[in-house]
């Protein structure tokens, strides 16, 4: 296949929003050292990409999966372990704590984002206290 257009790709994923999803992430894949299944031949990342996907030599389930996991902003934790830690750091960590206003010694500079500061450690603090709440219930 001398050149790619998107018709080659629509016929195994036929909603052209997913298809530029899925090739925009195997195109980062590819820029994080992933292997080519397809010569490059010159050809740029998401060209490559588009270009696997019309002659299926990647899986689109493995794509869903990547993107999924990439686009993610809050990753459950997956074992026992990894939840003790996370509670053990909760634990040394207290609402009251996130909530002491800064010394002066900041500066002009910190003036303008105290405000933003102080709203994010409100925050900070309630997703906190909400935690501890259902640690103990």
């Amino acid at each position: 296949m001398a050149r790619v257009t998107v018709e080659d790709c629509v016929l195994r994923v036929p909603n052209r929003f997913e298809l530029v999803m899925l090739a925009a992430q195997r195109a980062r894949d590819v820029s994080s050292g992933a292997e080519l299944t397809v010569d490059r031949d010159r050809d740029k990342n998401p060209v490559v990409a588009l270009r696997e996907i019309a002659e299926k030599t990647v899986e689109l389930d493995v794509l869903h999966e990547s993107l999924i996991k990439g686009q993610q902003k809050h990753v459950e934790a997956e074992t026992l372990e990894d939840v003790e830690a996370e509670s053990f750091e909760l634990e040394s960590f207290t609402p009251e704590l996130a909530m002491q206003p800064m010394s002066d010694e900041a500066g002009d500079e910190a003036e303008g984002e105290d405000s933003d500061l102080e709203s994010l450690a409100r925050e900070l603090a309630a997703e906190v206290g909400d935690f501890q709440r259902r640690e103990e219930d």
